[in-house]
């Protein structure tokens, strides 16, 4: 069990830190402030919203529920958000979260996997919270991709491909 554990947390932190923010950083430095807070419609999100509720999310899903740390989250601010905060004050805010919520991962014990949580008034274990919060920025992450292939109508240049069939990203891990 220890392996397969150990291979989750490895592989939980990869994605998150190595995936999808960088991918999530090149979106908004291929935007403008006004693209980053750019809504479809009021039912909609913009990129500047997504960023803030997945630093949200992330911070109690992780930092909080798995590390323990104090809740302070306030959900409804991160969509209610409409002035405009600069693209690379977004990054820094992302980043540092990413960080914070990688040392937490780092830390866990893989023999506390199983452990019980309660966040957002759900019941869940350690793995449980880890799981969600990889899924979703996965989700979120495919839609600040999307929108900001939209407003700069371009592609991003993620993967380059290979003669032999292959692919390669263009990025490092951070």
């Amino acid at each position: 069990m220890s392996r397969r554990a150990n291979e989750f947390l490895l592989i939980s932190r990869r994605y998150l830190r190595g995936d999808y923010l960088p991918k999530i950083l090149v979106c908004l430095d291929s935007l403008t402030d006004e693209d980053i807070w750019w809504r479809m419609n009021e039912a909609s999100n913009s990129i500047g919203n997504l960023v803030l509720h997945l630093s949200g999310n992330a911070r109690q899903w992780i930092v909080a529920g798995v590390g323990q740390a104090p809740d302070i989250r306030k959900r409804q601010t991160e969509f209610d958000q409409r002035s405009i905060i600069p693209g690379p004050e977004l990054s820094e805010r992302l980043r540092t979260t990413i960080f914070e919520v990688d040392a937490v991962i780092e830390a866990v014990d893989p023999a506390k996997l199983l452990e019980s949580r309660t966040i957002q008034g759900l019941e869940t274990t350690v793995m449980g919270a880890i799981y969600h919060v990889v899924e979703h920025f996965s989700t979120h992450t495919g839609q600040i991709v999307m929108l900001t292939k939209q407003r700069t109508g371009r592609d991003l240049g993620f993967w380059e491909a290979r003669a032999d069939g292959t692919v390669a990203r263009r990025w490092e891990p951070l």
